[in-house]
């Protein structure tokens, strides 16, 4: 069954007309776009690839079947580059108590050490992974918890599901852990190991003000260097604006004349600086090379909240400054129903929608679909994802929305996706697939 508004004409060669697409996506063809940043045009697919993207009611040649989309809004299938499948779908058994973030981190702990299996981690990333695709995405970087015996757990189940899942969703993972355990050279070793055996060259850990921060720090630089690694880090995710571990990562890239690519998660309390902290660190950030990835909707469920209170800001990072700064920058899922997000389902459109918004992203640019798309394609080293281009894979997510207001509006639950040219089909797996996992709720 392959649901959705509109299927493609049957055969490998055919047409659409009448599409709208992001401007800011397109690459190689020469098109005007409207006050959205929206180009009109019609596009020929050939043998799962895109044969052509030309203004639309450009004279082609007869004979190819055509599927009129009546101006809806055509994206490329979407790059989701921080997410957590390891953690994902075990609210059921172990909630979070009051929403807190440090009830997460122990409701998450609890769990792991008593549920964690093989079986149950595999079970549980390929359901999160079955989503994703289902949604709309190509890409995905996952961060895995990494201490003590589950550094033997989850790596191999994560390279098994990276094989599986090729040609369907290109997964990529990188270690998780606190910076304090890079001062426990068994550890390191331990996780490096593993990151060797069944990783994809990437490294990574939770940053956050100990004392031995710069040493532990070096020590990180010092291994990916030596291996060849990308790092990513979890930054600063506090409402703290003594947090100010963001900068020191920067200090260290920049001492270490790292090469390779670095993505910073969260960087939340970055937001609370004054002025001249914040413009400092962000100049500091973009000689370092370092990029930023946002993630809207777990940070404005777990910052600012006190029981009884209302929360008085979004959680979120200095965005827009970032950007303006020319730090690439990107908005990504995080968790899924598990104690650090209740909520959410690695729809990359849903976070685009509430990213706009937490963000109020609109009203500043018509580039802003590049944070799902462009710009982590190329944070995760995959640059011919999340565009549109002549020769590129037909990959695409159909809506009928004909501007923003409208794609926003809605959450597009009757789009269709293509893989290679041909609509998959979006069945959405039952939550009621993983109950035998969940056992004794807590």
């Amino acid at each position: 069954m392959t649901t959705g508004f509109a299927k493609p004409p049957a055969g490998d060669s055919y047409r659409l007309t009448g599409l709208r697409l992001p401007l800011c996506l397109v690459e190689g063809a020469s098109l005007a776009a409207d006050r959205d940043g929206l180009a009109l045009v019609d596009l020929s697919v050939e043998d799962g690839r895109i044969a052509s993207i030309l203004p639309a009611g450009t004279p082609a040649p007869d004979g190819a079947p055509a599927l009129d989309l009546d101006g809806g809004i055509v994206l490329p299938r979407l790059v989701d580059c921080h997410v957590h499948l390891d953690k994902g779908h075990i609210w059921p058994r172990r909630r979070n108590p009051d929403g807190a973030f440090a009830s997460a981190l122990a409701s998450v702990l609890a769990d792991r050490e008593a549920n964690w299996s093989a079986a149950d981690v595999r079970a549980r990333m390929d359901f999160g992974l079955r989503c994703a695709f289902a949604h709309g995405t190509a890409a995905i970087r996952t961060h895995i918890d990494s201490l003590g015996k589950q550094i033997g757990v989850t790596w191999p189940v994560l390279a098994e599901l990276r094989a599986e899942w090729a040609g369907r969703i290109a997964l990529q993972a990188t270690p998780l852990f606190g910076i304090q355990f890079a001062l426990d050279a068994g550890h390191m070793a331990a996780v490096t190991a593993a990151v060797k055996a069944h990783g994809d060259g990437l490294f990574g850990c939770v940053t956050y003000m100990i004392p031995e921060l710069d040493e532990a720090l070096d020590i990180v630089f010092r291994s990916a260097i030596e291996n060849g690694f990308d790092l990513d880090f979890h930054v600063d995710e506090t409402n703290d604006p003594q947090a100010l571990s963001l900068e020191r990562i920067a200090g260290a890239a920049i001492r270490h004349r790292f090469a390779g690519k670095i993505l910073c998660g969260h960087c939340c309390s970055l937001a609370l600086q004054t002025p001249h902290d914040e413009a400092r660190i962000i100049a500091r950030v973009k000689e370092a090379g370092i990029a930023v990835v946002s993630l809207p909707m777990c940070n404005m469920y777990l910052q600012d909240r006190q029981a009884g209170r209302t929360p008085r800001w979004r959680g979120v990072t200095a965005l827009h400054e970032l950007k303006t700064a020319g730090v690439p920058v990107m908005i990504a899922s995080d968790n899924t129903r598990d104690p650090f997000y209740a909520y959410g389902d690695l729809d990359l459109i849903e976070v685009l929608r509430e990213g706009v918004r937490i963000l109020q992203l609109d009203h500043s640019g018509g580039d802003w679909p590049n944070a799902v798309a462009r710009t982590p394609a190329a944070a995760m080293g995959h640059p011919g994802r999340g565009v549109l281009a002549a020769g590129g894979p037909a990959d695409l997510i159909l809506t009928r929305a004909r501007d923003w207001t409208e794609f926003f509006a809605r959450p597009q639950a009757d789009r269709t996706v293509l893989v290679a040219g041909r609509a998959i089909d979006r069945t959405l797996p039952d939550h009621r697939e993983l109950d035998h996992l969940m056992g004794p709720t807590s």
